[in-house]
């Protein structure tokens, strides 16, 4: 299974990332871990990478890509892969498809996490954080989990996931233009818990599995 997942902020991506790369057996590749991965470790890649986000710039396409074709080109990734937060316009999925061209190893899917703006604007801004053990919690002004105050993250207040939902439709929606002409593209509805939404996109995903 060889899948890109894909879905606005706060569909619930990485949560569901990980059950589904556990259920297929495939390790769980997040954009954000690369890079982390390669800066620790201080590759060439994470030295370019250093080089622009010290400067106030933005990692370009091409140190991205490479970053990606690189964690790809690792043995464990041999039975598949789940990208997570990559690729986020059309051009890294075209570099994309070509690289695993080249190694005859196309996509098997791209799923997409389908929730309607207003349900993630509620979803979010409803969201409190706990100042003590930072984990989200919905209790009451006490965290559920170590009693700690709550606070909202300046991420989830509402007018600041609107404008995140508004720079995803203009730089990733494309990409789900793209991959529908591909013939690749599965849409699962994000609404529901987080068991029913896993099992909804395995179905989808695997149909045979019952």
């Amino acid at each position: 299974m060889r899948l890109v997942l894909v879905g606005p902020p706060g569909a619930g991506k990485g949560t569901q990332a990980q059950f589904l790369a556990v259920h297929f057996s495939i390790p769980h590749i997040a954009t954000g871990d690369i890079f982390r991965s390669n800066l620790k470790a201080g590759t060439p890649l994470g030295l370019q990478a250093k080089a622009f986000m010290d400067s106030g710039e933005l990692v370009p396409d091409s140190v991205t890509n490479e970053m990606v074709k690189d964690r790809l080109n690792q043995s464990d990734v041999a039975a598949g892969f789940l990208l997570d937060g990559f690729p986020r316009n059309v051009l890294q999925a075209e570099v994309l498809r070509a690289n695993l061209a080249q190694k005859q190893t196309p996509l098997t899917a791209v799923l997409e996490l389908s929730i309607k703006n207003s349900e993630i604007i509620a979803r979010l801004s409803s969201r409190r954080t706990c100042r003590e053990c930072g984990l989200p919690s919905a209790g009451d002004g006490k965290c559920l989990h170590c009693g700690g105050a709550l606070y909202q993250r300046e991420d989830d207040k509402a007018e600041v996931v609107a404008r995140r939902l508004k720079v995803y439709e203009e730089q990733t929606a494309p990409i789900i233009s793209f991959y529908r002409s591909e013939g690749l593209l599965i849409i699962v509805s994000a609404i529901g818990s987080v068991e029913e939404i896993t099992q909804r996109a395995i179905l989808a995903l695997d149909p045979g599995s019952h």
